[in-house]
C-alpha cells in the first residue's frame, strides 16, 4: 500500500519551505518514525518521518527545492522490503570516499555543510555513511561527538567549498560565496523592517549584581538538588522581573497593529537563543506563572532544542516582550533591535566590576548595564525610563519579585 508523504501544515506567517536534506533515498528501507527529511523554513527546521516500516519508493522534490505547505514530497510502500544491491552498486558503495576537501564538499546536504562551517571541521575526518559516500548531518554530529583531539595541521590548507560556493582565489586572497540561508534571510528582513517601520530608541541604565550573586551563591547548590538538577541562573530574575515590570506599565507590554492598539492581559516573554542558523526567540508562555526553576527549565529545553534545530513553530510563535543575553558572549553595552510587533526588548550584558560611589564611598560592585530599546509611537521616553528604572528596583532587591513591590 502506497502512503503519500506530505510536507507540514505551514502556519501563515509562514509562506514556503525548502527541501534541506533527504536522510533517505529512493529504494531504501525506512522504519516507523524514522526521520527521512528536513524541511527548512524561515523560522524552524522541520522534521518529517515515516509513519510506517516499509520501503520510500518515490521522491517527487529533491534537495534545495522550494516547497509549499502540505506538497507531495515521496511515496511510501508500507510494507515491502527493500531489493538487495546489485554486484555493481556494491562495487560502488565499497569505493573509496573522496580524498580532498574539496571534493568530499560535493557530497555534504544543506544541513551538515552547515554544521562542517559553523565548526570549521575537517571533511578528511569525517565518513559519510549516504548513498555513494554522501556526508549526513547525522555522520557529522556523530563525528563532532566522537572527535576530541585537535584538528590535523596543513601547511596549505584549503577552504571546504560547497557545490553551491563560488571560490575565487588569487595568491593568498580567498573570496567564497555562499548562499544564504532562508533561515537567515528571514532574520535579515525582519531587523531591516524594526529599523525601517518602527521609531526605535534606546535608553539605559545600570544595575548592581551583587544581591542576587549573592542569593545565587547562597541557594544554587540546594535550587539544584530540589528541582532535578535545574541550576538557578540570571534570566529567571530578570523575566520574572520583566512580568511584574511590564505589569505597571502595560504599554511596553503592547503592540501596533494598523491604526490600533493591542494591550495584552498577559506575559510572553520571548528569550532569544543562540541556533546554528542564527538568531532565534521561542517563547515562555505566560511567564508571570511560573516560577523561576519553571523559567530555568524551560529556558534549558528551548536552547538545546534550538542548537539541534528541534524547536517547532509553536514554540516560536507569539510574544509580548523579548529579553535577550548578549553578556554570555562578552558584550558589554548594545542596542537590542526590536522584534516586530512587539515594542520593547530588554537587553542585559555582561557582568563587570566598576567602582561606585556608595554613601560617600567608592566601592567595587559588579555591575551590568541594561538597555530598553523601544517603539517610540507607543512609548513615550518617559514610561521607558520607569520600566527600565522598575526592572532595576527589582533585581537590586529581589525580595521585591516575590512580595510584587
Amino acid at each position: 500500500m502506497a502512503i503519500k508523504i506530505k510536507a507540514p501544515a505551514f502556519p501563515e506567517s509562514i509562506a514556503d519551505g525548502e527541501v534541506a536534506e533527504w536522510h533517505k533515498n529512493e529504494g531504501d528501507s525506512v522504519s516507523r518514525d524514522e526521520l527521512i527529511v528536513e524541511i527548512e523554513t524561515d523560522k524552524v527546521v522541520m522534521e518529517v518521518v515515516a509513519p510506517e516500516d516499509g520501503v520510500l519508493s518515490k521522491i517527487y522534490v529533491q534537495s534545495g527545492e522550494t516547497i509549499e505547505s502540505e506538497q507531495l514530497l515521496a511515496d511510501i510502500d508500507a510494507g515491502a522490503v527493500a531489493k538487495a544491491a546489485p554486484a555493481n552498486a556494491a562495487k560502488e558503495a565499497s569505493a573509496p570516499a573522496p580524498s580532498s576537501n574539496e571534493d568530499k564538499a560535493a557530497l555534504l546536504g544543506p544541513a551538515a555543510r552547515q554544521l562542517v562551517e559553523e565548526h570549521r571541521l575537517n571533511l578528511d575526518a569525517i565518513t559519510g555513511t549516504g548513498k555513494n559516500g554522501r556526508i549526513t548531518k547525522d555522520d557529522v554530529v556523530q563525528f563532532m561527538k566522537s572527535d576530541t583531539s585537535a584538528p590535523p595541521k596543513s601547511s596549505s590548507p584549503k577552504p571546504a567549498a560547497p557545490t553551491d560556493t563560488a571560490v575565487t582565489v588569487s595568491g593568498e586572497r580567498v573570496e567564497k560565496r555562499v548562499p544564504m540561508t532562508r533561515m537567515r534571510a528571514r532574520i535579515a528582513e525582519r531587523l531591516l523592517e524594526a529599523s525601517q517601520q518602527t521609531a526605535m530608541l534606546t535608553t539605559f541604565n545600570e544595575v548592581n549584581m551583587a544581591p542576587v550573586m549573592a542569593l545565587r551563591s547562597k541557594y544554587k547548590d540546594q535550587f539544584e538538588k530540589t528541582h532535578n538538577g535545574t541550576r538557578l541562573g540570571f534570566m529567571g530574575f530578570f523575566v520574572k522581573a520583566a512580568c511584574e515590570a511590564l505589569k505597571r506599565f502595560p504599554e511596553v507590554n503592547a503592540s501596533i497593529d494598523g491604526k490600533d492598539v493591542v494591550y495584552h492581559g498577559y506575559q510572553d516573554i520571548g528569550v532569544a537563543v543562540s541556533a546554528p542558523g542564527g538568531l532565534v526567540v521561542p517563547v515562555l508562555r505566560d511567564a508571570d506563572f511560573m516560577s523561576l526553576a519553571d523559567i530555568e527549565a524551560r529556558i534549558k529545553d528551548l536552547g538545546m532544542r534550538a542548537q539541534n534545530n528541534k524547536l517547532s513553530i509553536d514554540d516560536m510563535t507569539g510574544g509580548t516582550f523579548t529579553v535577550t543575553n548578549g553578556g554570555v558572549f562578552g558584550s558589554l553595552m548594545s542596542t537590542p533591535i526590536l522584534n516586530p510587533p512587539q515594542t520593547g526588548i530588554l537587553g542585559m550584558h555582561k557582568i563587570q566590576e566598576r567602582p561606585m560611589a556608595i554613601d560617600g564611598e567608592v566601592v567595587i560592585l559588579p555591575m551590568m548595564y541594561l538597555a530598553l530599546s523601544y517603539d517610540h509611537r507607543l512609548i513615550d521616553g518617559k514610561a521607558a525610563v520607569q520600566f527600565l528604572v522598575a526592572v532595576k528596583d527589582l533585581i537590586e532587591d529581589p525580595a521585591r519579585i516575590l512580595l510584587q513591590l
